[in-house]
């Protein structure tokens, strides 16, 4: 459906924004050829079953033993693939990547429709109890939150470098029928020399909010508190 023409309009907006229409189909469709050169993307390599910490399920349990759990273990069934999203926090990122946390705030808003279709994790280099001191702060209730700072799992997949620097990222994962796990695709924010932060852009709406309006997204920042 074409947009409504309002009363007032210009032929020269009305002509505009037919350009911008036709411009947003074209996005969309390319966006669908890419989604769907993803999806076709030959299975990876199996990977080790990575062991990580994790806590009770309740943020406020922290008396409750900790949970060594394998990367194969974060299938909950047959047939579904795994996300995990590399948070920047532990090591050498002492504090809370704020452009991290307005994602992963976003994926706790949503979880419980993706768990429909997909089983999702995040994954930070930090101790347990930091990690689920900011899950509280942030009321990250409806996510499986883990630890893989005593593992090479976030160096393996690129999300952290020889000295622990730490780098946002998200990988797919898929489960053979014996158990073994693959790696399917890893996207990074940076996606070339020239593009810095943009790589994993779809992952939030909030940049899709903000490049409705006329002043876009511009130099703007996520902060832990406003």
């Amino acid at each position: 459906m074409r947009p409504t023409n309002l009363i007032g309009e210009s032929a020269e907006h009305v002509s505009a924004r037919e350009e911008l229409r036709l411009a947003e189909i074209e996005l969309m469709r390319h966006r669908e050829r890419v989604a769907d050169l993803r999806r076709r993307l030959p299975l990876g390599p199996v990977v080790d079953d990575y062991a990580f910490e994790e806590g009770p399920a309740d943020l406020h349990a922290d008396d409750a033993p900790v949970q060594t759990v394998r990367l194969s273990e974060l299938f909950t069934q047959p047939g579904r693939d795994l996300v995990v999203y590399h948070f920047m926090y532990g090591k050498q990122q002492t504090q809370p990547c704020p452009m991290c946390t307005m994602w992963i705030d976003g994926f706790n808003g949503i979880a419980r429709h993706v768990a429909q279709n997909v089983d999702l994790a995040i994954v930070a280099a930090a101790d347990l109890p930091a990690l689920r001191a900011h899950a509280r702060d942030r009321q990250w209730g409806n996510l499986r939150l883990l630890s893989a700072g005593s593992s090479t799992f976030k160096y393996d997949l690129g999300s952290e470098d020889a000295e622990g620097n730490q780098d946002s990222t998200v990988s797919v994962f898929t489960r053979d029928d014996d158990g073994s796990v693959r790696h399917v695709y890893s996207a990074h924010p940076r996606m070339a020399d020239d593009i810095d932060q943009r790589g994993i852009d779809l992952l939030s709406p909030v940049w899709h909010i903000l490049d409705l309006t006329r002043q876009g997204r511009d130099d703007w920042f996520a902060e832990l508190s406003y």
